[in-house]
């Protein structure tokens, strides 16, 4: 993925352990990912998630308002909410600054 930014910006990397069964999660995690797309500062998202339910996802913003203004969105904090309650047995979240980015 190139993220069209112009010099630095950021990376939200969400680890996670998923809990079994769907329970809505995919339906959710969809709408999330269009939501976030709409937010002013949003530059992309990539997600892989493994069989035993070990997943990274990882959001690009082009500031720290941005990310913040995201963890404050309504909606956004009901998924988390449902997140801690359902969906995830544990996951850790990283904040992190690109300072340059290349490719193969």
């Amino acid at each position: 993925m190139t993220i069209e930014a112009n010099g630095s910006y950021y990376a939200v990397i969400f680890s996670s352990q998923r809990t079994g069964g769907d329970n809505g999660y995919n339906i959710m995690a969809e709408k999330m990912e269009q939501l976030a797309a709409e937010q002013p500062g949003f530059l992309g998202v990539e997600s892989v998630r493994d069989a035993a339910g070990v997943g990274i996802t990882i959001s690009y913003w082009d500031s720290l308002e941005a990310i913040r203004n995201w963890k404050q969105n309504q909606l956004h904090k009901v998924a988390q909410e449902k997140g801690k309650q359902i969906w995830y047995q544990n996951y850790q979240i990283k904040i992190c600054k690109v300072e340059r980015e290349y490719s193969f």
